[in-house]
């Protein structure tokens, strides 16, 4: 069930039976010579919708940008300040809330939103009381980063042991793959790992990782490989999700 695909008083049916919601987040940034930018928010989304079906839980408007700014470099990276993604987390569950909603359960898809989107959760409980929304005091957040599964890791391992990297990886550009077989780029990439270095400011990035790789050997995936990894994800996510539910 999605929230922008429902009318007001499907939610409010909704909410007799459950306060929770799960919210993707991802970003619209360069991956690579064949990933696609918005790799990290397609697949946030579609594993979104998948734990949505799986679970009869509401999904949420995607947050599509993120904060991205070291990727501003490369042509089509869009990026939100971490500011104003806070902000923008805030706003999210400050009026879900007024609606009835406690249980946020964020689905990630981009390693540069974590320290952000954790920030803004721990400013929008004080946010929340000063509002003295009904119930704020049991809102309760978490963000769960799908490529951090520990099924996804291992499958990862598998398929592509030291070839997964850490930006552009192999896995993501594969559920992008078995998502948008038509948007498939054949590229010929560098057979020689790119390096793993630390982030700082996006020319130096773009200095340090010249196609935009980091560690990575995308060639590898395959759509049959994405399929895996989304079931997997949807798989172990869907448990998270239930269990976060149930906690107090």
């Amino acid at each position: 069930m999605q929230l922008q695909l429902s009318t007001w008083p499907e939610v409010e049916e909704y909410l007799k039976i459950s306060s929770g919601i799960v919210i993707p987040i991802g970003s619209t940034e360069q991956h690579g010579p064949n990933g696609l930018i918005g790799t990290d928010a397609i697949c946030a989304e579609a594993i979104s919708k998948g734990v949505g079906d799986e679970t009869e839980a509401l999904v949420g408007p995607t947050i599509n940008v993120g904060m991205a700014l070291h990727h501003t470099s490369f042509p089509g990276t869009v990026s939100l300040r971490p500011s104003t993604l806070l902000a923008l987390v805030q706003d999210y569950i400050t009026f879900l809330t007024k609606a009835g909603f406690t249980k946020f359960f964020f689905i990630n898809g981009h390693g540069g939103n974590m320290a952000t989107v954790k920030a803004a959760f721990a400013q929008t409980y004080t946010h929340l009381s000063e509002l003295q929304i009904p119930n704020s005091d049991r809102v309760q957040c978490r963000l769960a980063n799908w490529f951090l599964c520990s099924s996804v890791r291992n499958l990862a391992k598998e398929l592509y042991g030291d070839r997964e990297g850490s930006h552009a990886t192999a896995s993501e550009v594969a559920v992008t793959q078995f998502l948008y077989p038509e948007a498939i780029k054949n590229v010929e990439l560098d057979a020689q790992l790119p390096p793993q270095d630390k982030i700082y400011g996006p020319d130096d990035f773009r200095r340090r990782h010249p196609d935009g790789r980091m560690g990575s050997d995308p060639s590898m995936a395959t759509p049959e490989h994405g399929e895996r990894f989304y079931k997997a994800a949807v798989k172990e996510l869907s448990q998270a999700y239930r269990e976060f539910l149930q906690a107090e």
